[in-house]
């Protein structure tokens, strides 16, 4: 019985969590952090067990590759915001070009948007797209009923008569005491991405500006993920 349950409660982690690094993140609390200082070394102590981690990687992968073909049905039985809309301007094509790999974790998208809020006021911000598709219908911004905009809750959120926000999201960390500006770091491999234009996006990262004519500025950051957790070229939408 109590087998039993320890694998239903395996399954449901797994159900939960792309990747075994995922489901150790959700295990490290603040506190670690504050010691140890190191969230990959937060993430080692856990997989050792010392940090009162329940769940091996070996079980988590096994279970996750049981789980696989029942996913990937699922999941092209489930249709994209984006399928079947005539999609008129860069900006929205590009998003479509990006959903199914956002969706399913082959690709970590940032967006960068700089445009005029209802009130003429000029707001920006960084947007974990993959966190948005996640937690919200697009089904609006592919059908041109809502332009998608930056908010408080985002990666980060500027506006030029309120205080700047800046946020956590489920893919990236945000990293503000580097001198030269912001950096987001990816929470599955650690890498970097530097949003400086003067600057490299950083290993793994293509950076991709895009015309658009609902926007003044849109830079769209792409990550990939390999099978091997390695990162390879992102197509480009100019």
């Amino acid at each position: 019985m109590e087998e039993s349950s320890s694998s239903d409660c395996l399954g449901e982690i797994v159900k939960n969590f792309s990747t075994y690094e995922d489901y150790l993140d959700s295990q490290i609390r603040p506190i670690d952090l504050f010691y140890l200082e190191d969230r990959n070394m937060a993430r080692q102590l856990l997989e050792l067990g010392s940090l009162g981690n329940s769940f091996k990687r070996e079980e988590f992968e096994t279970m996750k590759a049981a789980e696989a073909p029942r996913l990937a049905s699922r999941n092209q039985q489930k249709k994209l915001a984006s399928a079947g809309k005539e999609l008129k301007d860069n900006f929205l094509r590009a998003l479509a070009e990006r959903e199914e790999a956002n969706r399913s974790g082959k690709m970590a998208s940032i967006i960068f948007i700089s445009c005029n809020n209802s009130r003429g006021q000029e707001i920006s911000g960084y947007i974990d797209y993959s966190h948005r598709l996640k937690t919200e219908d697009f089904e609006p911004y592919f059908s041109g009923k809502k332009r998608l905009m930056p908010r408080p809750t985002d990666l980060s959120y500027y506006n030029w008569v309120a205080e700047p926000k800046c946020n956590d999201s489920l893919n990236y960390e945000v990293l503000t005491e580097n001198i030269n500006g912001m950096l987001f770091r990816n929470k599955k491999d650690s890498k970097i991405l530097d949003v400086d234009p003067e600057a490299s996006p950083g290993h793994g990262y293509v950076q991709t500006p895009v015309q658009s004519d609902l926007y003044v500025q849109v830079v769209i950051y792409d990550h990939i993920f390999s099978k091997a957790g390695s990162s390879s070229s992102a197509p480009l939408y100019n």
